[in-house]
């Protein structure tokens, strides 16, 4: 069985995707990015969705086992650090950070993610 889970953000219907999917005891969360100003904020706010988008799914941030992070600038990572430390807690998944740009150069970080369901 397979649950797509949407968070309204504007480019799900015009790209056609799901904010996540459950599937295989998965939840597959798609690359999210937040509002604000800098990366500080945005990382914040796109954590906020995803909190949301697995909690629908019945999983949470303890259950995440992969983790990319997307950034235009890698300098802009580092002040990041301590929320994503904070919000995995003792439950630290596999993590990869990748330089690139976005889909728009207001975007400053891109958070995709698995976790499993409970």
């Amino acid at each position: 069985m397979i649950k797509r889970i949407s968070s309204g953000g504007e480019f799900e219907s015009k790209v056609g995707y799901c904010r996540a999917v459950v599937a295989g005891g998965f939840v597959h969360v798609a690359g999210t990015v937040g509002q604000g100003d800098g990366a500080l904020e945005q990382c914040r706010s796109a954590l906020e969705i995803i909190g949301k988008a697995l909690d629908e799914a019945g999983s949470s941030f303890a259950q995440v086992v992969r983790v990319n992070y997307y950034l235009p600038d890698r300098a802009e990572f580092a002040p990041c650090w301590p929320i994503l430390a904070e919000t995995f807690g003792d439950n630290p998944p596999a993590a990869t950070m990748i330089e690139c740009g976005l889909i728009d150069p207001k975007y400053r970080i891109e958070i995709e993610l698995t976790a499993l369901l409970p």
